[in-house]
């Protein structure tokens, strides 16, 4: 289907998403002169960005700490399936990064000597994550860049990669004004996660997938999406669904200590690091602990934290809304979809393997998580694959651009509520092969339809397409690692220590497209 366009403008780069990744993109390319529109189906408080608590993970001068340490942390967390030379390379490039958000105006909680201070979170092996307002660092980063970057185009959803001989040269997309075409050389994917897949999530409502849905369109490949992180610590109210607040990590790094309900400490015989083990191993641990005993939650004891009001305002909010006091409650806390740690395939610098497409932050896959992401490395991701993409699409600038085909692609689509309800069920912190056979029933049974424009069908279409993807992998991959446990396979396999390439065909079809590839190769 040709959709009826109302309006045409051009721009060297167009910028998809509001959090760190593209706004930070858009603001290094603006400064270098390049004509760049950032379009937001939301707005800046719907982004992954705005709620991120515990910091940013980067190596700092006055600290015990080293580039090779954190790369050891980092790798150590990812299970054997990062790419160690991307991981280097972006922890590399922390100082920097952080030095440029500082110049724009972001504030860091400082000490009286006026140095910065650093909390622990899980799987580092020192105190070296910065933060901001206590526990409030991505509405700091957001605000800063939200100031940085003042002309986004907000409640526009982006329709299509526009390619021509296999290279970008538009995107498609629908506004307030109706269905437009931006004709340019290079678009950039900063669309987020995808945890509006499951029941419970820490993400914003718009962590639909849109950016993997649109990048398998315009025949880029994807990777690790069978890797998604629950956060062990998100706050539990029975019957509750959508997004919920997670209780930092960094509240376990400052004392704070997992119980089940009768009060036993159960994280200390499963990890040597106990209570800071690596987030997969945390919600591991809940999740079969829950499994056994037929319970919905654990207790997070913080009653031990000095001065927690004013450590953790975010989360005392959150929890005295909920009517409990950190101070003097146990905080009841389970697992819930957090953070994809695959995504659209990429080099450091966002490139993917169609020419002129970009992909950063949660929806790309550069190597840096792996299996598992280490906390705090998502924010740091963000901002250095951000402004290396800018670099990429400056590169570009003067490319012709030809769009000659405008038609939209037929969608499979399958009800957002039965989709969350198997992808909770089947494919959540355990899986096993009954649970993925069928979670494969369920998704057998979306509909195709017609190319959809309005918002709410795209993201159920992008939302469907992840699903499926993810389905694959986790089928496939038939042993546990990182964030994919297979109740089935328990073990880590050597054999299977490789990241799947997944595609569409040009039928349509998905795909698995280097079963022999090992990881790192991409």
């Amino acid at each position: 289907m040709n959709p009826s366009v109302a309006w045409e403008t051009g721009a060297d780069l167009v910028v998809v998403g509001g959090g760190i990744a593209g706004l930070t993109a858009a603001r290094t390319a603006a400064a270098r002169g390049l004509r760049v529109l950032t379009v937001s189906k939301g707005s800046s408080t719907d982004t992954a960005t705005q709620y991120a608590q515990g910091g940013i993970a980067v190596v700092g001068a006055e600290v015990d700490d080293s580039i090779e340490s954190h790369v050891a942390d980092t790798c150590a967390a990812g299970a054997g399936l990062c790419d160690e030379d991307a991981v280097r390379s972006i922890v590399t490039g922390g100082r920097a990064a952080i030095a440029s958000l500082e110049a724009a105006g972001a504030e860091f909680d400082r000490a009286a000597d006026g140095s910065v201070t650093r909390t622990r979170e899980g799987g580092h092996s020192v105190r070296r994550i910065i933060h901001a307002g206590g526990d409030a660092t991505g509405a700091e980063v957001q605000r800063t860049l939200d100031g940085a970057v003042p002309t986004v185009q907000f409640d526009t959803t982006a329709l299509r990669v526009l390619t021509t001989d296999g290279e970008v040269v538009g995107l498609l997309v629908r506004g307030p004004r109706g269905v437009g075409v931006v004709h340019c050389p290079t678009v950039l994917l900063a669309t987020g996660g995808l945890g509006q897949l499951f029941s419970c999530s820490t993400n914003p409502a718009g962590a639909t997938a849109d950016g993997i849905a649109l990048a398998l369109d315009a025949g880029a490949r994807v990777a690790d999406l069978e890797f998604v992180q629950f956060h062990p610590t998100v706050l539990f109210a029975a019957g509750t669904t959508g997004r919920r607040p997670l209780i930092s990590e960094a509240v376990r790094g400052e004392g704070a200590h997992l119980v089940d309900v009768a009060g036993r400490a159960f994280m200390a015989g499963v990890h040597p690091l106990g209570d800071l083990a690596p987030r997969d191993v945390v919600s591991r641990a809940i999740a079969e602990l829950l499994h056994d005993s037929g319970g919905d939650h654990v207790l997070l004891d913080a009653r031990l934290v000095e001065h927690f009001h004013e450590r953790f305002p975010t989360v005392t909010a959150s929890c005295l809304e909920a009517g409990i006091d950190p101070a003097t409650d146990l905080i009841p806390v389970a697992p819930a979809a957090h953070y994809s740690c695959g995504g659209v395939v990429t080099d450091t610098a966002g490139r993917t393997s169609v020419p002129g497409l970009l992909a950063a932050g949660e929806v790309a896959r550069t190597g840096l998580h792996g299996a598992n992401r280490l906390a705090s490395n998502s924010l740091l991701e963000g901002l250095v694959v951000g402004e290396r993409a800018a670099i990429v699409a400056a590169e570009r600038v003067g490319t012709r651009v030809e769009v000659t085909d405008l038609a939209l692609p037929t969608y499979r689509r399958i009800d957002r509520g039965v989709l969350q309800h198997t992808m909770t069920a089947e494919v959540g912190v355990v899986r096993d092969a009954a649970g993925l056979a069928a979670a494969q029933r369920a998704l057998a049974h979306g509909v195709v339809s017609e190319p959809p424009v309005d918002a709410r069908a795209v993201e159920d279409a992008a939302l469907t397409a992840a699903a499926e993807v993810i389905v694959l992998a986790a089928n496939h991959r038939r042993e546990s690692r990182g964030c994919h446990t297979r109740r089935d396979f328990p073990e880590s396999a050597p054999a299977q220590r490789r990241s799947l390439h997944i595609e569409r065909d040009p039928d349509g079809q998905l795909g698995i497209v280097n079963d022999d590839v090992m990881t790192g190769a991409s």
